[in-house]
């Protein structure tokens, strides 16, 4: 996956705020609870979870992204418990039993191998622990994504089809395949609730900033690197003709559908 800088992933986060309150209020979080956040990035649901369980809870978020955590540890209030560690969580030595739930937004997507990796993280649960993260749910189903790159497409070739197995945003679009790994892995009461959103690309702040977004970040961003300026901006006149359709004043909502899953220790 390419690394991203700290101004566009505030941008992904900024966006994504909606979802963080889907995943929140599933939660059932609990004063004192620990709290293993994985792709924490630049630290949003890190401090919204330690918001939650309070001074007597405790978050750890992990992430491979340095230039990320060095922002989220930036953005830390004082007195939040909050702490931040540069890790892979398919082989990073997590204190057994230690941790009451694992959760995660959208950090979950670019494992190389899922059920090693939530074999691994699961060891780091108590027994009476839990797992909730969001994934996104099929392609077909998230304009969010598909609005932008199929205006992209107009101009450039293809992304290189990704396979049913492969890492990225849609692997778990599958709810047998989901299943399947978590199943592998250890867990149980494996549950996925869809939830539709509609998310502001703009931000609030224009048609100009959603179509700056689509160009760098996602589907649509990746499909025009390496191409010369005269076809990014032609492609640049395909998204914003794409998006005036969703625009309402300052504002373009666009449709997003994600799984809400979860899932127990067994």
């Amino acid at each position: 996956m390419t690394e991203w800088n700290a101004s566009e992933y505030d941008r992904l986060s900024a966006l994504q705020a909606a979802m963080a309150e889907e995943v929140l209020s599933l939660l059932r979080l609990e004063g004192s609870e620990r709290i293993l956040d994985i792709g924490c990035g630049s630290g949003a649901t890190s401090m919204a979870f330690a918001e939650k369980v309070g001074p007597a809870g405790h978050v750890l978020g992990i992430d491979v992204s340095g230039p990320m955590l060095a922002r989220a540890r930036a953005r830390l209030p004082a007195g939040l418990p909050v702490d931040y560690a540069l890790a892979d969580a398919t082989v990073y030595p997590f204190d057994p039993a230690s941790f009451d739930l694992l959760a995660s937004r959208f950090g979950v997507m670019f494992f190389a191998d899922p059920a090693l990796s939530f074999a691994n993280m699961r060891k780091a649960l108590r027994p009476s622990g839990r797992l909730a993260f969001a994934c996104w749910r099929e392609p077909r189903e998230n304009p969010f994504f598909m609005a932008p790159l199929q205006a992209v497409y107009k101009h450039v070739p293809k992304l290189p089809p990704q396979g049913p197995e492969d890492p990225g945003p849609f692997a778990f679009a599958s709810e047998a395949r989901v299943h399947r790994i978590l199943s592998e892995a250890g867990f149980t009461g494996i549950a996925m609730e869809p939830c539709n959103l509609a998310l502001d690309v703009a931000i609030g702040r224009g048609m100009d900033a959603a179509v700056q977004g689509a160009l760098e970040i996602g589907p649509a961003s990746r499909a025009l690197e390496g191409h010369p300026e005269e076809v990014r901006a032609a492609a640049k006149n395909s998204i914003r003709e794409a998006l005036t359709v969703f625009a309402k004043g300052e504002t373009v909502p666009l449709p997003a559908s994600i799984w809400i899953v979860t899932a127990q220790v067994r």
